[in-house]
């Protein structure tokens, strides 16, 4: 069984994929200071860990202490800052020229230090068994070759690693929303988009030996949509969705977040 897309979508390039993200920056809409300050960075990371507030309690930033971490996708560096600052040694790539100055910047503004490289994920140049962590945070959903950058990071992964990776849930409750409210998901005008039930995610991460998935992400309130629809999602479908018991729901967690062993 085949990932289905969000939308449909002819064969998509790295270069294409590449030539969306330089001319993007991720939530860029969530701050109004200019692009490349401290206070830019500060808002970016506050909105993202506000919306996110599941990820350091699943991911111990503190917790990779003198080990080398690469993460694929890196973006502006939101998460490599937070690594950094526990004491990883850091690596990061993007497609995204854009996304890598950004991210040189928002270390040196951090006091921090990292390999920053433009590279693609399905061609990273790293030897075998380089790193100790290995992170893709949503960035598979959005590759060319998503099969391929998972067997770059299970090459480049030490025998005891740790990648870590997140897609989109095809079974979400966030799909459901966007279907019934004809809301687009976020960049779902993207020349690759493709969401994941947790089969068909486990199967993508067959490289793997030891596959741990976990959905995550339920609903937080949005500042991005405006309207009697965000007004109807925050005052009451955030708090109605939140009361159910988590395990009526979890399997519904729009991101699905995965923990593997070679």
């Amino acid at each position: 069984m085949h990932p289905t897309p969000a939308r449909p979508q002819g064969t998509a390039s790295s270069a294409d994929v590449a030539a969306y993200w330089n001319a993007r920056i991720h939530d860029l809409e969530m701050t109004t200071h200019p692009v490349g300050t401290r206070a830019f960075f500060d808002d970016l990371d506050a909105y993202r860990f506000d919306k996110l507030h599941y990820l350091p309690r699943l991911v111990d930033f503190q917790g990779f202490a003198g080990q080398s971490v690469l993460e694929i996708g890196c973006g502006i560096g939101t998460d490599l800052v937070r690594f950094a600052r526990g004491g990883a040694r850091v690596t990061g790539v993007d497609l995204s020229q854009t996304a890598i100055d950004l991210a040189c910047t928002n270390m040196s503004l951090n006091g921090l230090t990292a390999d920053l490289r433009v590279a693609d994920g399905a061609a990273l140049p790293f030897d075998r068994a380089t790193f100790d962590v290995v992170y893709a945070h949503g960035v598979l959903q959005y590759a060319a070759e998503p099969a391929r950058l998972v067997a770059e990071a299970r090459r480049v992964l030490r025998p005891d690693g740790l990648a870590i990776f997140m897609v989109y849930n095809q079974v979400s409750w966030l799909q459901a929303m966007s279907r019934v409210m004809k809301v687009g998901l976020e960049h779902g005008d993207a020349p690759v988009l493709t969401l994941y039930s947790i089969a068909q995610f486990k199967a993508l991460l067959a490289p793997f030996r030891d596959v741990r998935i976990e959905p995550e992400r339920f609903p937080v309130a949005s500042r991005l949509h405006k309207g009697w629809k965000g007004t109807l999602y925050n005052r009451l479908f955030v708090g109605t969705f939140n009361a159910l018991p988590r395990a009526w729901v979890k399997r519904y967690g729009w991101h699905l977040m995965a923990f593997c062993r070679p």
